[in-house]
């Protein structure tokens, strides 16, 4: 499965108005965490359960909403379940971890 893109503007349909989890991967093409965690988000998106989706947004190319979510490093991982913000980790992580932080809201 490929990780779809958001932008400000999809960022409220594709994000904020969807049932069930959501998960926002906030990074930059320039960032080496970032970068590392890029395929742990891949490889988990092939085993996610149904009604649960990640998507990546571009803070290079879009502000509006990292700043909305006070959002200071890359990469951050923010959760969102029926359209509501309930989770949100600044930092890389590995498989393992991103399994157990994504654990606590599904």
């Amino acid at each position: 499965m490929t990780l779809q893109n958001v932008d400000d503007a999809s960022f409220e349909a594709e994000v904020k108005n969807q049932k069930g989890v959501v998960v926002v991967d906030f990074w930059a093409p320039w960032c080496g965490p970032c970068r590392m965690l890029g395929p742990v988000l891949e490889k988990a998106a092939e085993t996610l359960p149904e009604g649960v989706k990640i998507v990546k947004y571009n803070v290079d190319e879009n502000q509006q909403v990292a700043a909305q979510l006070n959002v200071r490093g890359i990469p951050t991982v923010a959760v969102y379940k029926d359209g509501e913000l309930v989770g949100q980790q600044a930092g890389a992580m590995n498989t393992a971890q991103f399994s157990a932080f994504l654990k606590n809201y599904l």
